[in-house]
């Protein structure tokens, strides 16, 4: 690799979310046109890779553009799976998701996420229920820290439903996403 290497942004075109942040040399961007599977170079094995060649996580090309500067890539493309190597959607998931599935994969029973998922979606979806009921009691009767406290509890759930299911948040926001337009 002789020359600077770019910043390569992904971008899912059907949804807008970034997926992903790779890096490409002239190499890897020359592969990426060609084969319209997008390939980085990997910094810590210093060679070309292939998303998904061993993932079977492929990313086809839909468009690709350049910065002003010609530094950075803006890859879009169409996922054939998640772009994480953790299984989520995107690289960029939010914290509370990625403890979660951090947790999970773990499953150490002294961690109350790895215990409650592996009693099951029906122990979860209770859960769930019960959270729901003392949001609505709070809003109703209690002050505002009581709501936003029984509100991340039922936030919290609802995502360990989500997991016990096998599903990703991501996908309730393509639902909404879809209802707005």
């Amino acid at each position: 690799m002789s020359e600077q290497l770019k910043a390569a942004i992904i971008q899912d075109d059907a949804t807008g979310r970034v997926l992903m942040l790779g890096w490409m040399d002239d190499e890897a961007l020359g592969l990426t046109r060609e084969t319209g599977l997008v390939t980085f170079f990997s910094r810590s094995r210093q060679q070309l890779w292939v998303k998904g060649e061993t993932s079977g996580n492929s990313m086809h090309v839909v468009e690709i553009s350049l910065d002003c500067d010609e530094d950075a890539v803006l890859v879009r493309v169409q996922a054939d799976g998640p772009a994480c190597h953790d299984g989520s959607t995107s690289c960029f998931t939010p914290w509370l998701w990625r403890t979660i599935l951090q947790r999970d994969a773990t499953g150490d029973e002294s961690s109350y996420v790895a215990r409650t998922l592996l009693e099951g979606t029906a122990k979860v979806s209770r859960k769930v229920g019960e959270e729901a009921v003392e949001v609505v009691v709070a809003a109703l009767s209690e002050d505002d820290e009581r709501v936003v406290s029984e509100v991340a509890d039922l936030w919290f759930h609802t995502l360990l439903l989500l997991r016990s299911r096998g599903l990703d948040p991501a996908a309730v926001e393509d639902e909404l996403r879809r209802r707005v337009r």
